[in-house]
């Protein structure tokens, strides 16, 4: 019995004395706490969905891109000078204050194009992060957007409005060439977005990818942010990078060396050629729906919250 005690006291010492954990950016994370068993099983997009307001938290981004929270998060005003929030009754035009800011400067950008007048800014996060009850598997934490690829050209639209216009495809033969929507200003505001040094990354279907690789003349080093990946042709999707000094925040690993656009011609080839099917090939199987047990343990500080 003595030597039990020793051992669970030394044992206990160890872990006290032992360094915090780190995430793959090298920053320190808080240890992470139980959480209480019928809460851990419980789906979390049910109780994240059912939140109408942000946390009064300071404002902290937990976990990683799609699977994670938000902690005190901003809400981007419904119309600005030079953007609209769509989809107002998703109630998904949240994030973190960093997000918030940085869709402002991009629409700002977007406003000096020809035929735009801003932005139109499509779902962020909901006001707490965390699994959403329908569409995207990420946006969890604040830090994501999907900007419309149609011209705001008109920035008074009523709610009702914003409810039922529908933005432009961009795309032709499956994702393979951009179509005659797309414009020298998409080009242009996807290098603004892509040029701030708080973007991670850019998804877009991969003609545009390769549209852009083949039209940009200048400086190339923007390009190698921009992603192709399936649909976005409608929007494109920006993922900003953990913000400094949020130790809760997982960065995503960063992108290949390069412009990548030797990736996305790939892609292309690969929609106008696709390989034949792998006949060893077994069906996914169904996702799981995320319960709070998969997430950080202070994504259940942030729903008990006031």
């Amino acid at each position: 019995m003595i030597r039990t005690l020793i051992s669970l006291t030394m044992a206990a010492a160890l872990v006290a004395c032992s360094p915090a954990p780190r995430d793959i950016s090298g920053e320190r994370m808080e240890r992470p706490r139980s959480i209480d068993p019928v809460l851990s099983s419980k789906q979390a997009k049910q109780l994240f969905g059912a939140k109408s307001g942000a946390s009064q938290q300071s404002s902290a981004p937990y976990g990683s891109y799609s699977r994670g929270c938000l902690a005190g998060g901003a809400q981007l005003a419904e119309t600005g000078p030079t953007w609209q929030a769509m989809r107002l009754s998703r109630n998904r035009n949240w994030g973190h204050p960093e997000l918030v800011d940085y869709v402002q400067d991009l629409s700002r950008k977007a406003a000096q194009q020809p035929g735009w007048n801003g932005l139109y800014i499509g779902d962020m996060s909901q006001p707490r992060g965390g699994p959403m009850l329908t569409g995207h598997a990420s946006h969890q934490i604040g830090l994501d957007v999907d900007v419309w690829m149609l011209p705001a050209n008109n920035l008074s639209l009523s709610a009702r409005e914003r409810e039922n216009i529908s933005s432009i495809s961009t795309r032709r033969s499956s994702g393979a060439y951009t179509n005659n929507n797309w414009t020298r200003a998409h080009h242009e505001i996807v290098k603004a977005a892509a040029s701030d040094p708080r973007v991670a990354r850019i998804f877009i279907f991969p003609g545009a990818k390769v549209q852009m690789c083949n039209d940009e003349k200048g400086d190339r080093a923007w390009l190698r942010k921009v992603r192709p990946w399936y649909g976005h042709h409608y929007h494109f999707h920006v993922r900003l990078s953990c913000p400094r000094g949020a130790k809760g925040c997982v960065d995503q690993a960063a992108p290949p060396a390069g412009d990548g656009c030797a990736d996305a011609q790939a892609w292309v080839n690969n929609i106008l050629n696709p390989p034949p099917p792998d006949p060893n090939a077994k069906p996914a199987p169904p996702k799981r729906e995320l319960t709070m047990g998969d997430l950080p343990a202070q994504c259940a500080d942030v729903l008990a919250a006031n």
